[in-house]
């Protein structure tokens, strides 16, 4: 039903965003599932699998039609200590999980309530996320090195981390991904509906081959039949994993329906997303990722960079997702070649030129007209989202209303009482007649 609707009046202008969306996506899809999976302690190639087998089912069943998933940096903390516990078979269990507690979120209808986040904490989150985006690319701008220790796991973190090592910063992979940025931005001004960040990673490609600039490349890329996860179950296993499930299935939820009420914004559609949308998305990723968890692939979610790229070069329907993930199959197996001489720097130039586009400059501006409580929740969640995490940075610019909504029912209600009581104490006793009639007469 969702395919024929995208059917319905289809051009070969829509068919060509669609295909250069799902084109960028899946470019940027493939070496960042390598790398989220390594970060899980899983095999590489489990984090392509991931877009692989869940992309065209959400196609078919999900309600945002442009909306790119993958694995996400906000879900390595829950899968990452089920396979210390566990292994493969433990991140198996812990995606399994997750996804049953997803399509428990849908059926209770819980995405609904997610989908009532105020405007301006929505607006903090997408801008903290572009910047999220733009600080995790810097050290494969610059071609750096992990500092003793490791990277942080915060952006604000990381942030001081480069900063404190530009003396080793490599200006060749810059170069690259400026030419990106530049050719994006030039094109988005000149021709809005052509596919800018494509564009641009093909004039980096040739530049780097035509000038035989060295610089770290995505590399041969491992294809091979995902097997299913071998495991056995025990009431053990099960009461390990189940907390860790349930964390992993909130901020999948949580951060799967705020990026697509942000991909929303980008496409146009600035109303509040639609109730049932809202719990058949939840429904939808759910199936997806219990069949991905089958063969151990980390769970799917809304990935902001692909989806605003997909939107940003025209894609328009659900044809994308599908295309996005025969796309990435054909890269592993036909163009495996061309695709392993993309410069890493090439697509960090596009994923930073999405988080300035997410930045939401307009908001910025508008501050000091806005509600004090709109800016403070904006500006708190945005920072919020560098400093501590997508998940706290929401709850925080919630809480700001909440506080607000439980300080004018007190004041509204302290002048009411008040007055009342005024009221009262003012107005002469009435007393009544059955009374009156009781009382012993005096004289006589």
């Amino acid at each position: 039903m969702c395919l024929r609707k995208s059917f319905r009046g289809y051009s070969w202008r829509a068919f060509l965003g669609d295909f250069f969306g799902g084109a960028i996506a899946a470019l940027i899809a493939l070496p960042y599932g390598l790398a989220m999976a390594s970060l899980m302690g899983l095999p590489p190639i489990l984090g392509v699998y991931t877009s692989l087998i869940t992309s065209p089912i959400c196609a078919l069943l999900g309600r945002n039609p442009v909306l790119i998933g993958g694995t996400s940096s906000a879900t390595v903390p829950f899968i990452l200590g089920a396979v210390r516990l566990q292994g493969i078979s433990g991140a198996a269990k812990v995606c399994i999980f997750a996804a049953i507690f997803l399509l428990i979120f849908g059926q209770l209808r819980l995405g609904r309530h997610v989908s009532k986040v105020p405007h301006a904490v929505l607006a903090g989150f997408s801008c903290g996320i572009g910047g999220l985006m733009i600080i995790s690319q810097l050290r494969t701008i610059f071609a750096l090195s992990p500092p003793p220790g490791g990277w942080s796991g915060t952006m604000f973190r990381q942030l001081v981390q480069v900063a404190e090592r530009y003396r080793e910063f490599h200006w060749l992979p810059a170069v690259i991904a400026a030419i990106v940025m530049v050719i994006s931005t030039l094109i988005r001004m000149r021709a809005p509906r052509a596919p800018g960040p494509f564009i641009g990673v093909g004039v980096a490609l040739a530049a780097a081959t035509i000038f035989g600039w060295h610089a770290s490349e995505v590399g041969a890329v491992p294809l091979s039949i995902p097997p299913f996860a071998g495991f056995t179950w025990s009431p053990d296993d099960v009461m390990t994993v189940l907390p860790a499930a349930f964390g992993l299935a909130f901020v999948t939820s949580v951060e799967l329906l705020m990026t697509s009420r942000v991909v929303d914004h980008f496409r146009g559609r600035h109303q509040l997303m639609k109730k049932v949308d809202a719990d058949m998305e939840l429904g939808a990723y759910g199936i997806a990722n219990l069949i991905g968890g089958l063969f151990a692939a980390p769970t799917s979610v809304g990935i902001p960079a692909r989806s605003v790229a997909n939107v940003q070069c025209g894609a328009t329907t659900r044809i994308s997702n599908l295309i996005h993930g025969f796309l990435l199959l054909v890269m592993m197996t036909l163009g495996a070649t061309f695709i392993s001489r993309v410069p890493l720097a090439a697509l960090a130039g596009v994923t930073a030129w999405m988080g300035l586009r997410l930045l939401d400059w307009g908001t910025w501006g508008r501050l000091p007209k806005m509600r004090p409580v709109d800016a403070l929740a904006f500006v708190l969640t945005a920072l919020a989202v560098l400093i501590v995490n997508a998940l706290p940075a929401v709850a925080l610019g919630c809480s700001l209303y909440l506080i607000r909504h439980v300080v004018l029912r007190i004041w509204t209600r302290a002048p009411e009482q008040v007055a009342a009581a005024t009221e009262a104490a003012s107005a002469p006793e009435v007393v009544p007649a059955a009374r009156v009639a009781s009382q012993p007469e005096i004289g006589n």
